[in-house]
């Protein structure tokens, strides 16, 4: 355990090194505070705009804070030969990966915590065509960050300490400082005779997309046992694009057509005519009037006979279609903008509770296929 710990250590600050790291946390951070000042004339819709621009900021900063900091822990270690070094130790290959992946965990938590307060001043700072852009708490915000890459370089002038892990740390606490301030000692005008609030259900959203990245992180990091940076964030960016469409390119052909809405698939172009006309004759039997109109049809509504009928002519769910489904990661899982609307109120903490579960069992399955990957990998 001392040794897992260690290397987790060692993997977590030998990412808060790297200069991309701090780049891409400021910068994101400083997008996030630039897209609620502009004047959008949204009809009204400027904070919800505001909000999911933020959350798509962090999400996209994730991706590729996740692939670079994987390629940096784990493959660059194994082109250099530090692996190998580490592993002459009495250190298991199995051991050495997971350590390098709780490091990992630990510094896109770092970075989405960064880009979350950003997104609550963000959200707080949001106003419509009759409000005003907040000039005092962008000015905080802005004065926190440079007073951070001060306290930075301040350390490395003087104390001789590194100034990229530094100035991450000093960011970490002066953003949060800042948010503090803004919060409690400004106020700002939504609208006309609004005042702006902290939409704090962004934290459950934050915390959702997190998990995304903490997936996205375990296949940057079994890509990295077989591949360099660029080849691996190609693979990743794919396997990204596919799980965001993965509703309707697998989603859809995976389920029995008993489970959709039946009505609209009568006409649909992806079944031959006999097939259309078996439905049509379904939904006829279920769900005519008396007027003779085709009615919705109830999931769920039709007999087992009918199923069966159904799934004799080919309409059951294709088997590759639920394969794909069910390896491709389903990122519309996590993000859930919507809930975000206006019109609601809370933010079911027990949703994120089944998310955690499905990202703990598919972060399981992708390290144990990334240990099996590296056990026979020649390190020398």
């Amino acid at each position: 355990m001392r040794q897992f710990i260690t290397i987790a250590t060692n993997a977590f600050m030998e990412l808060v090194r790297q200069p991309v790291f701090l780049l891409l946390m400021t910068s994101s951070a400083l997008f996030e505070i630039f897209l609620a000042t502009p004047y959008y004339f949204a009809f009204g819709d400027e904070p919800r705009l505001v909000k999911n621009s933020t959350l798509a900021v962090m999400l996209l900063a994730g991706l590729f804070g996740a692939v670079l900091s994987a390629s940096a822990s784990l493959a660059r270690e194994i082109r250099t030969g530090t692996a190998l070094a580490v592993l002459s130790k009495p250190v298991g290959r199995m051991q050495f990966l997971l350590a390098k992946y709780a490091g990992l965990t630990a510094a896109l938590a770092l970075l989405t915590y960064v880009n979350l307060v950003a997104a609550l001043v963000a959200s707080r700072m949001a106003f419509d065509a009759y409000g005003s852009t907040d000039l005092k708490a962008v000015a905080i915000f802005f004065g926190g960050v440079v007073i951070a890459y001060a306290l930075g370089g301040f350390s490395n002038f003087f104390l001789r300490r590194p100034f990229v892990s530094n100035a991450v740390f000093a960011l970490l606490v002066m953003v949060t400082l800042a948010a503090f301030s803004i919060f409690y000692f400004t106020t700002q005008k939504q609208s006309a005779s609004e005042i702006a609030t902290v939409d704090w259900r962004l934290v459950p959203a934050a915390v959702l997309i997190l998990f995304a990245l903490w997936i996205l992180a375990a296949l940057a990091l079994a890509c990295s046992t077989r591949f360099d940076m660029i080849p691996t964030l190609a693979i990743c960016s794919a396997l990204f694009l596919m799980g965001i469409m993965s509703d309707y390119l697998f989603g859809r052909r995976a389920e029995p057509v008993w489970r959709q809405d039946v009505t609209q698939e009568v006409n649909s172009t992806r079944w031959s005519e006999r097939q259309r006309t078996l439905l049509r004759d379904i939904v006829t039997k279920y769900d005519q009037d008396k007027s003779g109109k085709l009615e919705k049809l109830e999931l769920g509504k039709i007999s087992d006979a009918d199923q069966g009928r159904l799934r004799q002519a080919g309409m059951g769910g294709a088997w590759w279609a639920s394969a794909l489904y069910t390896v491709t990661p389903n990122w519309q899982l996590f993000w859930l903008a919507d809930a975000l609307d206006e019109g609601r109120s809370t933010f079911h903490w027990g949703y994120v509770g089944k998310a955690f579960v499905y990202m703990a069992a598919y972060v399981g399955a992708v390290l144990a296929a990334a240990i099996l990957l590296f056990q026979d990998r020649e390190l020398s």
